[in-house]
């Protein structure tokens, strides 16, 4: 389905967050958002539905945290492929009903652990731990695999090679919050070479997260720079997370997600959404903004930052010096 799509050339919209507006629908931090798949199936559906009128080719299923070592945290993990197998079930029912194609991505998050020798388990537990996840996810009547918010180049690997060994098709994207690069160091362009060597290769790959709009749009373009074939994701944050009270608020404006889905796609993004704190409505915004888009010239720097604020995490002061260098020395 996601292949048919992509073949259309037009640029796609993902859908917008799935945790933040749950927490406006009522869940309690602390708890499971998977475990609504079976307690609260009506409102998953109503927020898959929200996204898809909101104009949605693609939406994610209530699965980010539903591996078996994630839901140990909650004594869930007896049932890691039902909750899966009901989140892709309640969005194949949305998308079902949408009248046109809506692709069902099965959202598959990271196990929350550090692999070894860093961590408690090894590259081939996670890709079981994966496997697991995935095949409920098929059984509910997923798509495609979409591998998100990942840090790891060895956690990255073992969740593709799992939807490999199923025949799924997949997605990879990752989040780009420190200096520039994943937790664990992966910078976009890195990103990019190592999803190139994967068999089967992933249909596309990307950023999601992250900690702003204008942080995200430069990811793609080094992305889009190191492989500018490739189809790339965009999934930006509403904005930035301010503390208002005991609730969390994101910054960001239906109108400043319409300029940033405009700038993703002038830098090579073929699929744009929201990810934190993005709603119907910001949703609804970027829909109007892909479909009038004019294409523009590749943005630079400067524009990024005029329209959608500076960024967050520029790269470390290593790195900058090194870029420096080498404009200097490209100068004539």
């Amino acid at each position: 389905m996601l292949e048919i799509l992509l073949g259309e050339g037009r640029p796609l919209l993902a859908d917008g967050a799935t945790g933040t507006n749950l927490f406006e629908m009522g869940l309690n931090s602390g708890d499971s958002p998977e475990l609504w798949n079976d307690a609260h199936p009506d409102q998953i559906h109503a927020l898959h539905q929200s996204f898809i009128d909101a104009g949605a080719d693609i939406i994610l299923t209530n699965s980010f945290g539903g591996n078996r070592r994630r839901l140990m945290l909650h004594q869930l993990e007896s049932r890691t492929r039902e909750l899966n197998r009901l989140a892709a079930s309640i969005a194949r029912s949305a998308a079902a009903s949408a009248g046109r194609r809506v692709v069902v991505a099965g959202s598959v998050g990271p196990t929350g652990d550090l692999l070894a020798p860093l961590g408690p388990i090894t590259e081939d537990e996670a890709f079981d731990i994966f496997v697991e996840q995935i095949e409920g996810l098929k059984e509910g009547g997923a798509d495609v695999v979409w591998i998100e918010t990942m840090s790891a180049p060895d956690e990255i690997r073992a969740a593709a090679r799992a939807a490999g060994s199923l025949c799924m098709p997949y997605t990879v994207t990752a989040s780009f919050d420190t200096a520039g690069k994943t937790m664990m160091g992966v910078a976009p362009a890195a990103l990019a070479e190592l999803v190139s060597c994967f068999d089967p290769k992933p249909l596309a790959f990307g950023a999601n997260c992250g900690v702003g709009a204008s942080d995200l749009v430069m990811s793609i373009l080094a992305m889009t720079q190191a492989r500018p074939e490739a189809v790339v994701i965009a999934k930006a944050n509403a904005g930035i997370p301010q503390w208002h009270g005991a609730h969390i608020h994101y910054s960001g404006t239906p109108e400043l997600m319409a300029e940033y889905a405009g700038l993703a796609i002038d830098a090579g993004a073929r699929i744009v959404g929201g990810c934190c704190g993005s709603t119907a409505a910001h949703l609804a915004a970027m829909r109007r903004a892909i479909d009038s888009h004019a294409a523009g010239g590749r943005p630079q720097l400067t524009d990024v930052v005029a329209a959608l604020g500076p960024l967050v995490a520029p790269p470390s002061t290593a790195e900058g010096q090194t870029r420096k260098r080498r404009r200097d020395s490209a100068a004539p």
